[in-house]
């Protein structure tokens, strides 16, 4: 078999192996042979540039380019759904689609209403060409590259090159349209939105509200690689086309099941309002077990020909409603309100509340936010209080009955000082937030610093948890992550009998040192700076004093780097106590630079030259890139200005990008043209 063969095998068998995981959750092999299978073809793919396919499984891993959407208009528009919480509403929409239809008999398709991002996919002979967003319903944006890395959206559909070879014509599945468009929505599970939650506050970021705003923000990330980490989902529910298999849209979506779609096992045809009404109380209860965000119930006349009969109104399909449920609201008394400080000093209201039984769980507490969330409600000490679940998963209060208010009630008061240290707190401009500015005394700072320092995205000391840590603060062993270097076999061994441990923990400490720069930046914990943030400052700056002494301008010439983040960090590395750290971690031998190979210098083929990236490239990645130009001894920067020397453009780039470089005459030069040129030096 020659290298060609097994590419094209390959991609066949990960493709199949995608449908079983994620469509149909019937793996056939491990995740490491899945792997294994994953690295062959990456490998043979590199060697052969030449047989690139933008649907290989390999794309799965998204880009780390930055994407200047551009907007695509819908062949048929996405209108939105008339909507209702009212069970009458329903009745009276059956009602009136059986007036429309002159007392024809019709079918119902119920299906589930799920909470994500409506999606619009276009496939051509059997492959994913274009994936938009809902947009504005007439037109949305091209996401095509991140709809990619969502491993339950297909690529390729299986059946098609069968059916090219006519191997399906005595099949029972009708034949794939050589052009269709496939709707559906995009969501985060549950498990995944929790976890990105709870990496987001590790990191001192502001945490998404629920899966839909998560998914949201995500599915429009500037890069496709960002998207594939975060395990998106998706359920496809709407099929159109010239050439559809049915006239009836369930059918239609059973068929496209066979195809190879992620289809909801929820739905269900039904022939009576009776129906209906069994089908939206039985998922009230039953939605609430579902591994992704629901909201409703979405209710269509199942025939096409009787939807083109209905027809819209001027917003809505006659045909279709949404019943949207109701948040389940309990009222319950407020006792008292805490207050919690976290890693970054955010000081975070919590209002305690008499336990009462909320969607299935007991509830006692619920985050107030901030100042400004407190004074909206005008709480007072002894309120009785609505609470909800937003998102169905987070307590939150929604309403207070003034009515019961006792007479004595006191009004609540945001603290003035840190409740852990008694600093007075302060609020910066901007934020929502009061924080306790003693970062060096604050127990709970301290020790969230630590806890985020030795994490596994930062320092990667596994042998260390949050309970050791607490320990090894009350013992007085560390007071900053410094303090960690200093740790010896005999702190911790203490009587004798947690030798093995001890020097187990050591040698993670130690071995830490090995951790690259990069993380390091990410590891100091400097407010705002996350896992991103922190791998573009630190191969701008390239080590630890450039990246001290830079001002704020300098700071924000880094892409995906603003006021804010520059001024954390400048505030970060002017406090003495910061600079100490530094320099201990420094004589301890952790990383403070780009490694040697990193900074190596190959030519100077570019030297002096400002060069903007813009697009999307086939030989190298945008790092890899960045890299290059620095080796040959040029300079990345991330706008173009007046000094720009040349824009190296892939494909799409940006159409803003290229009208200011027409406009002030900068140069643009092809990926090949720039390798040409980096050779000639």
């Amino acid at each position: 078999m020659t290298e060609k063969d097994r590419i094209i095998q390959l991609r066949k068998q990960l493709h199949e192996h995608n449908y079983r995981y994620y469509v149909l959750n019937e793996p056939v092999i491990s995740d490491q042979d899945f792997d294994f299978m994953m690295h062959e073809l990456q490998d043979l793919e590199a060697r052969h540039p030449e047989l690139a396919d933008p649907n290989s499984p390999t794309q799965r891993v998204g880009s780390d380019l930055n994407q200047e959407f551009t907007q695509v208009a819908h062949r048929y528009p996405m209108l939105s759904l008339a909507n209702t919480y009212n069970e009458q509403d329903v009745a009276d929409w059956y009602s009136s689609v059986s007036k429309g239809l002159a007392g024809e008999p019709f079918e119902v398709c119920c299906e589930l209403k799920y909470d994500g991002l409506s999606i619009s996919l276009t496939y051509q002979n059997g492959q994913l060409v274009r994936g938009v967003t809902r947009g504005d319903g007439v037109q949305g944006d091209d996401v095509t590259a991140n709809v990619k890395t969502i491993r339950a959206i297909p690529l390729v559909l299986p059946g098609w090159e069968q059916q090219q070879k006519g191997l399906d014509l005595f099949s029972t599945t009708p034949p794939i349209p050589s052009e269709f468009e496939i709707r559906g929505e995009i969501l985060m599970p549950w498990k995944v939105f929790e976890r990105l939650n709870a990496e987001r506050e590790e990191a001192g970021e502001p945490l998404f509200a629920n899966p839909r705003n998560a998914a949201s923000g995500t599915l429009k990330s500037q890069k496709s690689e960002l998207v594939a980490s975060r395990q998106l989902d998706a359920y496809l529910y709407y099929l159109l086309g010239e050439q559809l298999p049915c006239d009836g849209h369930y059918e239609n979506l059973m068929t496209a099941a066979k195809w190879g779609f992620k289809i909801s096992q929820g739905m269900k045809k039904v022939k009576t309002l009776q129906e209906v009404m069994d089908f939206i109380n039985y998922w009230d209860t039953e939605r609430k077990n579902l591994p992704v965000a629901t909201d409703g119930i979405v209710l269509k006349v199942n025939s096409q020909r009787q939807q083109r009969l209905l027809g819209f109104t001027a917003k809505s399909p006659r045909w279709a409603i949404a019943y949207k449920y109701k948040a389940e609201r309990v009222c319950t008394r407020l006792n008292e309100v805490t207050y919690q400080v976290g890693r970054t000093g955010a000081v975070t209201p919590v209002a305690n509340m008499e336990p009462v039984s909320l969607a299935g769980t007991t509830v006692k507490r619920a985050t107030l936010n901030n100042e400004d969330f407190i004074r909206s409600f005008d709480l007072h000490i002894g309120d009785y209080v609505f609470v909800e679940k937003g998102g169905e998963i987070i307590p939150k209060i929604v309403g207070v009955d003034t009515s019961r208010r006792p007479a004595e009630a006191e009004a609540v008061h945001f603290i003035t000082h840190c409740p852990e240290c008694g600093t007075p707190l302060v609020r910066y401009e901007g934020e929502a937030a009061y924080y306790c500015p003693n970062d060096a005394g604050c127990p709970p700072q301290i020790k969230g610093r630590i806890e985020h320092f030795i994490a596994r995205k930062a320092m990667n000391i596994d042998s260390l948890g949050p309970e050791t840590v607490d320990d090894y603060y009350r013992r007085g062993l560390v007071r900053n992550v410094a303090d960690l270097y200093r740790i010896g076999v005999q702190d911790i061994n203490g009587d004798g009998s947690r030798q093995k441990s001890a020097m187990k923990i050591v040698q993670g400490i130690a071995d830490s040192c090995k951790v690259p720069f990069e993380r390091v930046v990410f590891a100091l914990g400097i407010r705002f700076v996350g896992e991103t943030s922190a791998k573009l400052l630190a191969r701008h700056f390239k080590n630890i004093d450039a990246l001290a002494a830079a001002t704020s301008e300098q700071l924000q010439q880094v892409e995906g780097i603003g006021e804010v983040i520059a001024n954390s960090v400048i505030s970060y590395f002017q406090n003495p106590v910061n600079q100490e750290i530094v320099e201990r971690l420094r004589a301890y031998g952790v990383q403070m630079s780009l490694s040697e190979e990193q900074m190596q210098t190959v030519g100077d083929a570019l030297a002096g030259k400002s060069i903007v990236i813009s697009g999307v490239f086939t030989h190298h990645s945008r790092d890899e890139y960045k890299a290059i130009i620095e080796q040959y001894g040029g300079k990345n920067v991330g706008s173009i200005s007046g000094k720009t020397s040349m824009i190296l453009a892939g494909e799409n780039m940006g159409p803003s990008k290229l009208q200011k470089a027409e406009k002030l005459g900068i140069p643009i030069i092809s990926e090949d043209e720039f390798l040409q040129l980096i050779q000639l030096s």
